[in-house]
């Protein structure tokens, strides 16, 4: 059984600065990447990626949790997640079935998250193979913002669309973005699983409180 973590309403913690700092290197990275520098915008994706932890970490040893942090952190992660996956796309990195399976993710964690909190007063705990399946996207979708080294494909099909699969070269960044959406995709799997489970947990208690 998940713990919840107590929390204040404090807004101007040390964890929400990072997350706040962290949210303002997309923009920076957005800029660097469209304008010709793809490695400068590599370098601010990879650092804002790469303290994806350290707000999360900095809250809960400091006592510093608060909601404004549970809300922020996620929705930080998440706009840093849909700008990488937008840059490699559009420098032609990343299939676009890979950005819009990430992105259909994201839409249907977002809006079934609102809808149990709404209607079932429900958070599902975040698990560390979803932290895992976030940095490996992060990890890949900075080698192919990066391009370099290219790995040489293994051959299994001809389609395009299966970058690493094909014969073609490929950045090595996609294998560590193959094993981000399989973890994903098991994640998700497992929330859906433990949100039915939740809601019957709470119709049973409501059933038993109204008789």
């Amino acid at each position: 059984m998940c713990v919840m973590e107590e929390s204040s309403s404090k807004v101007l913690t040390v964890p929400n600065v990072i997350s706040l700092a962290r949210l303002c290197l997309v923009p920076v990275y957005l800029v660097l990447l469209f304008g010709g520098h793809s490695i400068a915008a590599t370098i601010v994706f990879a650092f804002a990626a790469a303290t994806d932890f350290v707000d999360g970490q900095v809250a809960r040893r400091t006592n510093q949790v608060s909601n404004l942090g549970k809300l922020l952190d996620p929705a930080v992660d998440t706009t840093l997640m849909v700008s990488g996956v937008i840059g490699a796309f559009a420098i032609g990195g990343l299939p676009l079935w890979i950005m819009v399976l990430i992105f259909a993710r994201e839409v249907f964690l977002l809006i079934g998250g609102a809808v149990l909190l709404r209607r079932f007063d429900i958070r599902v705990p975040v698990i560390y193979p979803g932290k895992f399946a976030t940095t490996f996207l992060f990890f890949g979708i900075a080698g192919l913002l990066l391009g370099e080294p290219l790995v040489p494909g293994l051959g299994w099909c001809d389609a395009s669309w299966l970058p690493g699969f094909n014969t073609a070269w490929a950045s090595w960044g996609i294998w560590s973005v193959y094993v981000g959406l399989v973890l994903q995709i098991g994640v998700t799997i497992y929330y859906c699983v433990v949100a039915a489970r939740m809601i019957g947990e709470r119709r049973t208690v409501c059933t038993k409180a109204a008789s």
